[in-house]
């Protein structure tokens, strides 16, 4: 099932996520929901907290990178709880969106590699390091659970520039092919 995205400004987006155990109620459904909707939006990931649920869980799925990064064919994978351990490497520059923020495009400077914990869909615990455009989608969401957007990553002048964009994807002032809840049209019900 396809679910709503939720659009910048709703408060969820910026709250630390809360770990869950291995009881979640139908989790299985979750990912596999989680899964449709990144695809019908056309990401290479989501967080629950991009679909209204504080929990650490992202999906990824980074196989259209797969011609600028061969390694990424078949880079598909299930992140619960999940604890960035270690950021390191030159950081470098790249052009990243956000589903929840969609029109806004921006070059965000982070870490080449990452090592991290994190617990798969079948309930197995893993530790790995991972670089590149990996490491990158990777930390993407990752920060989506720690309550921060890319554009939290952006210079207050630059942040500033955007504002009457951002307001306006909050207001659901944005046309978008998927389905999306807006904080300021969820306000007037």
């Amino acid at each position: 099932m396809k679910l709503p995205i939720v659009a910048y400004g709703d408060p969820i987006l910026k709250r630390k996520a809360v770990d869950i155990s291995r009881d979640y109620p139908e989790l299985d459904v979750l990912i596999a929901n989680m899964f449709e909707t990144m695809y019908a939006a056309h990401g290479v990931g989501i967080a629950a907290p991009q679909i209204g649920l504080s929990i650490r869980l992202f999906v990824i799925d980074a196989s259209p990178f797969e011609d600028d990064a061969p390694e990424l064919k078949d880079f598909k994978k299930v992140f619960i709880n999940a604890q960035v351990l270690n950021e390191e490497g030159e950081k470098w520059d790249f052009n990243e969106g956000c589903l929840s923020i969609p029109e806004i495009r921006e070059d965000i400077s982070r870490h080449k590699t990452i090592h991290i914990r994190y617990i798969d869909e079948n309930w197995v615990e893993h530790e790995e390091t991972y670089e590149g455009l990996a490491a990158r989608v990777i930390q993407h969401e990752y920060d989506h659970i720690e309550g921060k957007l890319f554009t939290d990553r952006l210079s207050v002048l630059r942040k500033a520039m955007l504002k009457s964009k951002l307001d306006a994807i909050t207001k659901g002032q944005v046309k978008v092919d998927y389905k999306m809840k807006f904080p300021a049209l969820k306000r007037k019900r």
